[in-house]
């Protein structure tokens, strides 16, 4: 699944490939066969799409695939040994713990002069510098420096000749021209290594921007075994993603005004890589909800219609497909609009109208079916089955009229009469609710509501 903090990584490097004139370039990392699959590469690139990065956009190059250049890794690879920047070694783990007294020390060097050739089972590293220091240029953190007697002569091929990550990485950015790298901070401690390798391929390095940490309510990096992290979950229950791409683009950076709803176009326009913080971001699931209810009251009703239409069918709709009526629900989708958080939510508010007998809520009922609820079922019954024009004011006018006569406000005398008609003591607005259902179904629901209150009371 596409992780949001990827989607951020992936927003930063479109705004600032589309603000140069660049390319954003979409490489899929498929040398490990354990983490690939067909269907997760299209999940990426659906992701991708969803916020508005895709192959339609002339700033959009890809999908490149690494398992592709993997003749280049190894030609690279045997380019550094050619020219006496890596070697192989033979070294066993326990031989290093047996040399170091540790198994947290480091590779100590032991074959760098050994002068050893490829056999199956020899590793080849990288000699790193013994003195000086390697210069990162970050567009986010300045200019890190690491001392080259820190970094450990690390392996860039494997025993069986295979390439690692850090070489491979190296040699597709170099065939694909890459300038720039706007990456996640869990990369940095990489950069210094990939940069040697750079250097030491003739080349000269990209610029580097590392992007805060993306963290939960507790302050502890979003996981996806503990926190709930793949885009494609947010947007199945129902963010919209113009609101997803805004919120994102807001983790790590703000235009420096008080404004924080605003079109993509223009958080793009206004974007800096180099304002971007380095403190931990928070994502705040409340917010991204504010965020996307203020996007759900923004769309037009016919575009608030269509993007609820996915929740409107099986598996979410719980009423037969001919029992939805398209008009009916174009009419109570404004009363919907400006109530809902989510997309997913539109089922539970309009369900009532489309099944045959409301949803039963044990926990409304209990609310609202409070002593003489009985009494208010059946005054309201008697008024409503006489009333001349079933409209909204004057079934509020008839509710409002039983509620004073049993001494109470509307709101109280309201309760039990949203419960059975709705099956839930939060909806539309009810008045509309009961106008929209007509005076049959109403009035069939007030008896049954009035026949289980009389038998749960007995």
């Amino acid at each position: 699944m596409f992780h949001v903090g990827g989607a951020r990584s992936a927003l930063y490097n479109w705004a600032v490939a589309r603000q140069s004139g660049g390319t954003f370039v979409l490489r899929i990392e498929d040398t490990d066969a354990a983490r690939n699959k067909p269907e997760w590469i299209d999940g990426i690139i659906n992701a991708l799409a969803a916020i508005g990065i895709h192959g339609e956009d002339s700033a959009f190059e890809g999908p490149y695939f690494q398992s592709h250049n993997v003749d280049r890794h190894r030609e690279a690879a045997q380019q550094l040994f050619v020219a006496g920047r890596a070697y192989y070694c033979d070294c066993t783990r326990e031989q290093l713990k047996e040399r170091t007294g540790s198994d947290h020390l480091g590779y100590d060097g032991f074959c760098r002069d050994r002068g050893l050739a490829f056999e199956e089972g020899r590793a080849m590293r990288f000699r790193t510098p013994d003195a000086g220091e390697t210069v990162v240029v970050d567009l986010v953190r300045g200019e890190p420096a690491f001392p080259n007697n820190a970094i450990e002569d690390f392996v860039i091929a494997r025993g069986d000749g295979s390439p690692v990550f850090l070489i491979a990485n190296v040699v597709d950015d170099l065939d694909e021209g890459i300038t720039q790298v706007i990456r996640g901070e869990e990369h940095l401690s990489n950069t210094p290594k990939q940069q040697l390798l750079w250097e030491a391929l003739g080349a000269k390095p990209p610029v580097w921007a590392h992007l805060p940490v993306i963290v939960n309510e507790k302050r502890q990096k979003l996981s996806k075994r503990r926190d709930k992290v793949a885009l494609e979950t947010y947007l199945a229950e129902g963010f919209l993603p113009e609101a997803l791409v805004n919120y994102l683009m807001l983790l790590g950076w703000g235009p420096g005004d008080d404004r924080e709803i605003m079109p993509h176009e223009e958080l793009e326009r206004l974007f800096r890589i180099e304002d971007v913080n380095t403190a931990p971001a928070f994502f705040d699931v409340k917010k991204l909800t504010a965020f996307n209810g203020d996007y759900i009251r923004a769309l037009s009703p016919e575009q608030f219609a269509n993007a609820c239409a996915p929740w409107l069918v099986a598996p979410y709709a719980p009423w037969a497909p001919e029992a939805f009526d398209k008009g009916l629900f174009e009419v109570a989708a404004p009363l919907a609009q400006t109530r809902l958080a989510l997309l997913s939510e539109i089922t539970s508010y309009v369900d009532f109208l489309f099944l045959a007998a409301p949803v039963e809520d044990e926990a409304s009922w209990n609310k609202a079916m409070k002593a003489g609820a009985g009494d208010i079922l059946s005054d309201a019954r008697a008024e409503l089955a006489t009333v001349a024009d079933w409209k909204a004011d004057d079934l509020k006018a008839v509710l409002l009229a039983v509620g004073e006569k049993h001494g109470l406000k509307l709101g109280k005398a309201q309760a039990p009469i949203r419960v059975a008609v709705t099956g839930r003591t939060i909806g539309l607005p009810l008045f509309e609710s009961m106008e929209l259902l007509g005076r049959d179904r109403v009035l069939v629901r007030l008896d049954a509501a009035a026949k289980k209150l009389a038998t749960t009371q007995a």
